[in-house]
């Protein structure tokens, strides 16, 4: 299973590659990484997405406290969160084929942030699901270039679990039909 991690540390030099080091000494992979600045000044908050069951992310956690500038880490996975990635996608774009793409583009609320001849850079924001399926779709009109962050992760204020609704939603509709 794929856990979030979100890991609150004190913004100084080194601290990604503890972190880093920690995860490599143990033989475990981060599949996302994203660091950014977090609400206080000098505070980071790096989110990670990493494979393992229950029992080895708690190791890991308790692994993590014992490195110098960690605040807090919280396991978010089964916390209901809004989770975001940002996608970059250089398309290969015949006039031709052009209003096909940019219908996809549409469909999926991405914005055109550049547009050549040839090309078309597509810049798509969302959960990370939305990302793998805009991918899928635009793979057959050539897939020149992709850049992606990892995820990021917030915890809702207001409890409620999303992917509950969304679940519950589509039940409701197989039942109905």
């Amino acid at each position: 299973m794929k856990h979030t991690l979100s890991v609150l540390v004190q913004d100084e030099a080194g601290v990604l590659s503890r972190i880093a080091g920690l995860f490599a000494r143990r033989g475990f992979n981060i599949e996302s990484l994203a660091v950014g600045p977090a609400e206080r000044k000098g505070i980071s908050r790096i989110t990670m997405v990493v494979p393992g069951d229950n029992r080895t992310i708690e190791q890991l956690t308790k692994q993590l406290y014992k490195l110098v500038n960690i605040l807090k880490v919280q396991d978010v996975t089964s916390i209901p969160s809004v989770e975001r990635e940002l996608l970059l996608l250089k398309i290969q774009a015949s006039i031709e084929r052009r209003s096909e793409i940019l219908e996809i583009a549409s469909v999926f609320r991405a914005k055109v942030v550049d547009i050549s001849t040839h090309y078309l850079i597509l810049e798509v924001t969302g959960d990370p699901g939305k990302m793998v399926a805009i991918e899928q779709l635009l793979t057959e009109y050539g897939i020149v270039e992709i850049a992606r962050t990892g995820k990021i992760s917030l915890t809702r204020a207001s409890n409620v679990n999303t992917e509950f609704l969304r679940n519950s939603l589509t039940t409701r509709r197989m039942l109905i039909n």
